[in-house]
């Protein structure tokens, strides 16, 4: 076997948003890993009429569960509820409820206005009493955070822009969920700083519990080692609020600061299939092109190491360019940044064909005797059949990784990736928790049950050398005797 090489990916947790709470998250949470800093934190949610009453109790189910992740209690987080429509309604004070059980059984209590709709009104009513000591916030502290998470899926009957600037002023962080029909710009209005962390949309209220985990992990100060929310290939140390990662001894920490090599760089053919149907969103497919050259920065690309591939599809297949047409990151790059969107369909088990037929071919640029790793992304289910191409791409030994976002099927994830899946398909409800996810894309060249063949000549090498250092002293050793015995003898 000549030099290992292999390309592979570890998600060891999601930064961002996620459908539901994961096993490795619920774990933590309940190991004690996960503590929430001391917050003060007050849901403002629209029940106007545009808020059908089976959306609403969908809204209830989502603070519900983001409950569920809080480190609730008087020293803790603090939580309130303010219900809004053409009046509002404080539902939960502050100083209410001490315990998650109590907390939880007032939210399923609650009940619709089904009004108008206004907003403004619910933000000043939240700055004047909802977060007043009178009803349970504490005095303004840099230990404790004061956080307003408002769902809204309408356009707001009154001013928001001015009214949230003095609840930002004031030092209340303001999160704004956006459903359906929502104006966005009024969500940017109401959000604080950065927009991408404080803003969100979801297409109706059957997803908004995708968000769940986003929010139980903005409160969330964990040991990051302990709980696996980490990217660190061998050794992960923890820090305040941090980790860095080290290596066992014999690698050397690579300088993504990640990963862990104890041999060379070595060549890998690398195709993207990238979803580009319509219900990706041209906002959303430019959020794509942009993990896409995250993680070619990741590689080390050149004629003689990494090639890169990039295919489209949609109803049908377009290769973008093939394998080796460009061989710097630069130019990559900008082949990506050009890549225009094609909309229509979703045909993934037909762009899968392409991939195992056409992009892993030599006709294509794909080389001889070299490792290939496929990454495909999609935002939604498969308008076709996959299992057949899916099966044939990793028969044809190609390391397959499928990345899901939004509406993507995590079944036909774990359909296409290789095994095990659990390290090869990835989820997330958010684009733009598609960072975070090509945050975690390394590459290690050596095998894990043989870190690296290299390694292991070193390790002959150096016995062969002792070995003969030894014989060389026993010589020398036999040599001084025989001139002995022939002095005796003269």
């Amino acid at each position: 076997m000549t030099l290992a090489s292999q390309f592979f990916l570890l998600l060891l947790g999601l930064i961002g948003a996620q459908a539901t709470i994961d096993v490795r998250t619920a774990a933590a949470m309940a190991a004690g890993l996960c503590k929430t800093r001391p917050t003060d934190l007050v849901f403002i949610i629209d029940s106007s009429r545009s808020v059908r009453p089976s959306e609403f109790e969908q809204v209830k189910v989502f603070l519900a569960k983001v409950i569920e992740g809080l480190d609730v209690g008087p020293n803790a987080t603090r939580v309130g509820v303010v219900n809004y429509a053409s009046r509002v309604k404080n539902e939960v004070s502050l100083k209410t409820h001490r315990t998650k059980a109590g907390l939880v059984k007032a939210v399923t209590k609650i009940e619709p206005l089904s009004t108008g709709t206004m907003t403004g009104l619910a933000i000043q009513f939240a700055l004047n009493v909802a977060f007043s000591e009178a009803e349970g916030a504490r005095v303004k502290s840099p230990d404790i955070s004061k956080v307003a998470i408002i769902v809204t899926d309408g356009r707001p009957q009154d001013n928001v822009k001015d009214v949230a600037l003095r609840a930002r002023d004031a030092g209340i962080e303001i999160f704004a969920i956006g459903v359906g029909r929502v104006d966005m710009s009024t969500l940017k209005q109401m959000a604080s700083d950065p927009l991408d962390d404080h803003v969100d949309y979801v297409e109706s209220y059957s997803v908004i519990e995708k968000l769940t985990k986003k929010f139980q992990e903005a409160f969330c100060v964990s040991d990051l080692c302990a709980t696996g929310d980490h990217d660190c290939a061998q050794v992960c140390i923890s820090t305040p609020g941090s980790y860095k990662c080290a290596c066992k001894d014999g690698f050397t920490l690579m300088d993504d600061g990640r990963s862990c090599s104890a041999c060379s760089n070595s060549a890998t053919d690398v195709v993207f299939l990238i979803d580009g149907s319509k219900s990706v969103r041209p906002e959303n497919f430019e959020l794509v092109k942009k993990w896409i050259n995250q993680i070619i920065d990741k590689l080390d690309v050149s004629d003689s190491k990494a090639h890169v591939g990039l295919v489209q599809y949609s109803s049908s297949v377009k290769q973008e360019f093939p394998l080796g047409r460009y061989n710097n990151k630069k130019d990559l790059k900008d082949a990506v940044k050009k890549m225009a969107y094609m909309e229509r369909g979703t045909m993934t088990g037909q762009a899968l064909r392409y991939l195992s037929d056409s992009s892993f071919s030599v006709a294509q640029g794909a080389r001889p005797g070299v490792t290939k790793v496929g990454i495909v992304f999609t935002d939604g289910r498969s308008q076709d059949y996959i299992g057949d191409a899916a099966k044939k791409a990793k028969e044809n030994g190609f390391k397959m990784y499928a990345v899901g976002v939004g509406n993507a099927v995590e079944d036909e994830l774990k359909e296409i990736a290789s095994e095990p899946t659990g390290e090869h398909y990835f989820y997330t409800a958010d684009f733009k928790a598609m960072t975070q996810i090509a945050k975690k894309l390394q590459i290690n060249i050596c095998q894990e049950e043989d870190p690296c063949e290299c390694d292991s000549l070193v390790k002959f090498q150096k016995k062969v050398e002792d070995a003969l250092q030894a014989l060389t002293k026993k010589l020398e050793s036999m040599s001084k005797r025989i001139a002995l015995l022939e002095n005796k003898i003269v």
